[in-house]
């Protein structure tokens, strides 16, 4: 039996071969430990370091303000803790919004436990900060604003860079979750004017359990990880040679496709939603019509259940709902809600995204199949 179509690249997305090929020696001969001084350290030291690079030139950064982590979640970890903690003689307000990741949204609750002070910010109907609400709840003891540069969910890009030159005036650091954006559509830190980004390696065809943070230099955070001198003297740890290769590839794949691939995955995208709007027009589309990731669709039924979709579809079709409905309730995600979408219509949201690897001829049949599913439920 074939395997289902997948169309679930922002959950996680396979390794592309040049990764693996990259990776491979590493894991078959390339064992060393990097910081061995000897010869078997030799080649994995420098593949480190050739990594480094590859992620630095995606950002178009130095290599040195690279630090690589076990992924995203551990990177906005590090930026939003390490900033708080350096600088909580200075203040204690932190600015974030609504529809951050929970990798986040949970760093800013525990922060909350040890005395820290957090505004969460609302975004309106298309899942947007505005400036101006920024702007607004800016203290004198702001230390950092927190924001995603794209929403895993809608897909609704947000305006850093003008976050980043409003900060830059109030001397407030800017950090941005770019787990869903590397690969999709430019992240360069100057660009974007940030203090710290985050990089998932899953995200953009590299393995799981592997991620970086990028801080600018000058910037002061206090260690995650207590131990040897790994990175930099930031996080102790023996490096992850074989996926840290793999990133590094991954990146250098994101930077020399990146416009071959913004307009392959946004060409299949939008084919998917116009077959789907044609024949069932009873949809609603979630997130910014235009400022959005180009491989990214949240669709909503009304008054149908996203589960039942899926069960449905799942034997063909491989996607993520927006809600869990159950005997007596119905559990709406927290992005949903905060752009504010109606009940009836949220309940039935499906998040199909696409990727490098996907066909015209899978997203023909995917169409077929989602819409045989919704005619089937409504009848």
């Amino acid at each position: 039996m074939p395997k289902p179509i997948y169309l679930d690249y922002n959950a996680t997305t396979p390794h592309d071969p040049e990764v693996i090929a990259a990776m491979r020696p590493f894991l078959e001969e390339e064992f060393g430990n990097p910081s061995s001084s000897h010869w078997y350290g030799i080649k994995p030291k420098k593949a480190v370091i050739e990594a480094r690079n590859k992620v630095a030139a995606l950002l178009n950064c130095r290599e040195d303000e690279i630090y690589f982590t076990s992924g995203g979640t551990e990177s906005n970890n590090h930026a939003i803790k390490g900033i708080a903690h350096v600088h909580r003689k200075k203040g204690n307000h932190i600015i974030t919004s609504q529809i951050e990741h929970p990798a986040v949204l949970e760093v800013c609750g525990f922060l909350e436990g040890l005395g820290f002070e957090v505004s969460y910010l609302p975004v309106d109907e298309h899942g947007l900060v505005t400036v101006t609400e920024i702007e607004q709840a800016i203290r004198p003891e702001t230390i950092l604003i927190t924001i995603m540069q794209a929403n895993n969910e809608v897909g609704t890009i947000q305006p850093i860079e003008e976050i980043a030159r409003s900060a830059k005036n109030r001397r407030i650091m800017v950090h941005t979750d770019a787990a869903q954006t590397i690969g999709k559509i430019p992240a360069e830190v100057d660009g974007l004017g940030v203090d710290l980004l985050s990089i998932a390696g899953h995200k953009v065809y590299a393995p799981k359990g592997v991620g970086a943070l990028y801080i600018r230099n000058g910037i002061k955070l206090e260690k995650y990880m207590h131990g040897a001198g790994q990175e930099m003297e930031k996080r102790a740890g023996t490096e992850n040679v074989l996926e840290i290769v793999g990133l590094g590839k991954a990146c250098e794949i994101a930077k020399r496709d990146l416009e071959r691939n913004m307009k392959h995955m946004q060409t299949l995208r939008d084919r998917l939603y116009e077959g789907i709007k044609k024949r069932w027009e009873e949809t609603k589309l979630n997130g910014h019509p235009q400022k959005r990731l180009p491989n990214t669709l949240s669709l909503s039924f009304y008054d149908l259940e996203a589960n039942r979709i899926l069960e449905e579809i799942g034997l063909e079709v491989a996607a993520s709902a927006g809600a869990a409905c159950h005997s007596d309730t119905v559990e709406v995600s927290h992005v949903l809600e905060a752009i504010g979408v109606p009940l009836d219509w949220a309940k039935g949201t499906l998040r199909l995204t696409t990727g490098r690897m996907t066909t015209e001829a899978e997203i023909d049949r995917a169409m077929q199949v989602i819409c045989d599913a919704v005619e089937k439920l409504k009848s």
